[in-house]
């Protein structure tokens, strides 16, 4: 019994690790990161800084804590009428 616990612990292990590298490797899924300050209010992706939850909880238009996951390198060429997304947060 002992042998076969180890053995299927063993095996979903190296499925697990199998398929991040599968995910990690995927040429059809661009590489994103999180832009701040570009997410109109209540369309933000997830916790937008204190007093919210997660996505949709923004309370006004390009909140500079609120995030929205953009294709890698595209967030600080993303123009809205507070200035250009940040990686980083803004008060």
């Amino acid at each position: 019994m002992k042998q076969s616990t180890a053995s299927l612990a063993v095996t979903l292990a190296l499925a697990v690790l199998g398929t991040g590298a599968a995910q990690a490797q995927d040429p059809a899924k661009p590489a994103m990161e999180k832009c701040y300050g570009i997410a109109k209010a209540g369309q933000n992706d997830c916790k937008a800084g204190a007093g919210t939850s997660c996505a949709g909880t923004s309370k006004v238009d390009y909140q500079g804590d609120a995030w929205k996951l953009v294709k890698a390198g595209t967030c600080t060429t993303i123009k809205t009428p507070k200035g250009h997304g940040t990686l980083t947060p803004q008060a």
